[in-house]
Parts: structure tokens; sequence; C-alpha cells
């Protein structure tokens, strides 16, 4: 009896032993996951910061709205992924609060950013279309035709 006990015992243990190191295997499994899916998603965002910069580097430090408005797009598309990705994967990824709170403003200040610039972006588009046509100019004068 005290046999068969020390058996069930050591059965149980060692269950318990090959439970637990499963669920460490897939937690590393699960972190490593996490890890390169931040990571493939962060690069993204990063690629999109970089191009940014180097616009404005191009531009004396300044972005142009017109070419900067497609690019800053893109990075307000990357940050609400990556928003996305931590807001569903918070607690599984064990994601900081404080980094969930910064990706979050972050999208909020990019998306307003994003939104000047395309908004100026537009206005100067419709005002070279109105130069190049002429508009808010007085019609040319026609000419007599005819013999004078």
């Amino acid at each position: 009896m005290i046999a068969n006990r020390r058996l069930r015992i050591r059965g149980k243990a060692a269950a318990f032993a090959a439970f637990s190191f499963a669920a460490l295997a897939c937690g590393t499994a699960f972190a490593l996951d996490c890890n390169g899916d931040i990571g493939a998603l962060t690069k993204k965002r990063q690629g999109v910061i970089d191009t940014l910069n180097a616009l404005a580097k191009k531009n004396k430090g300044q972005l142009d709205p017109v070419a900067s408005c497609p690019q800053l797009k893109a990075l307000v598309a990357a940050e609400r992924q990556l928003a996305d990705y931590f807001a569903k994967n918070k607690d599984w990824c064990n994601v900081p609060d404080n980094a969930v709170e910064n990706i979050t403003a972050s999208v909020q200040k990019s998306t307003s950013v994003a939104g000047q610039a395309c908004k100026i972006a537009a206005q100067m588009k419709k005002a070279q279309e109105q130069q190049a046509t002429g508009a808010g100019l007085p019609p040319a004068q026609k000419l007599p035709s005819g013999p004078l």
C-alpha cells in the first residue's frame, strides 16, 4: 500500500513536472512571439520615422506638407497597429501600462500632425491648380476678329 502510494505520488510529481516544463516552454514560445511581433511593428514604425527624418533633412529641418502627408498617414497606421497589438495582448505579453499610454499618446499626436499637414497639402495643391488654370483672374479680353 505504501509502495502504491509512493508510485502515485511519483506519478503525480512526474506529471506535474512535465506539465510545468510544457507550460514554461510554451510561455517562452509565447514570449518570443510577443517579442517578434512587437519588434516587427516597431521596426515598421521606425522605418516611417526614418523616412520622415530624411524628408525633413532635405528641407533644412522642415517637413514639406505635400511630400510628408503620405508618410505621416503611414506613421499613423503603423502606430495604430502597434497600439492595437498592445491593447489586445497587454496581459499576454506583459506590456507595461506606460508603454500602452505612450503609444496611445503618440497615435493622437501623429494623427493631429498628419491631419494638419494633409490639410495644408490639399490647400497648396488647390492653389497650384488655380494658378495653372488662371482661376481667380478676370477672363482675358477677346481680340476683335476680322479686318480692322
